[in-house]
């Protein structure tokens, strides 16, 4: 169900919202390879009319499953927006969609929700990404190249 308020509760005081709303509802499944959103958002805000306008302003969290880009391990990422507000007026070329005297906040949400995601998930800063194949650890925890013939070799190996 999405997130959605009526303006007329708006006309004698201001709104209190919060809760979780689901990731089917937020459409964010699919968007990056290696982001995948299972938890819900979970919301807190405030809405208030002010002059032909609705300003909502709260915190958005929400927990992200990542696959690091360079090592592919997983890892979890959370998206905390403390001070997000979002202004929307309700006259003019950028009005707000209302529907039966409510307006519906989801879109916004998974906008900045996007927006927030991580461009490259790492799981760490310094992460050195996959052991290249040629290096292999003996049992006493010394390292030393494999046994992998070089492609140079077999390309000696032609008389031309």
């Amino acid at each position: 169900m999405p997130l959605t308020f009526n303006l007329r509760h708006l006309e004698e005081k201001n709104l209190h919202l919060e809760g979780q709303l689901a990731v089917a509802e937020l459409d964010l499944e699919n968007i990056d390879e290696v982001i995948h959103p299972k938890e819900p958002l979970a919301f807190n805000l405030d809405v208030q009319n002010i002059e032909n306008a609705i300003l909502v302003t709260g915190t958005l969290r929400m927990a992200l499953d990542c696959e690091c880009v360079r090592c592919l391990k997983p890892f979890q990422h959370r998206i905390d927006l403390e001070n997000w507000a979002c202004h929307l007026p309700l006259s003019g070329e950028e009005k707000v969609p209302v529907i039966n005297d409510c307006v519906d906040l989801t879109p916004y949400l998974r906008e900045d929700i996007v927006l927030a995601f991580p461009q490259h998930p790492l799981c760490e800063m310094d992460c050195g990404g996959l052991k290249p194949p040629s290096i292999v650890s003996k049992p006493g925890g010394q390292k030393k190249p494999a046994d992998v013939p070089s492609p140079w070799t077999e390309l000696n190996k032609l008389k031309l």
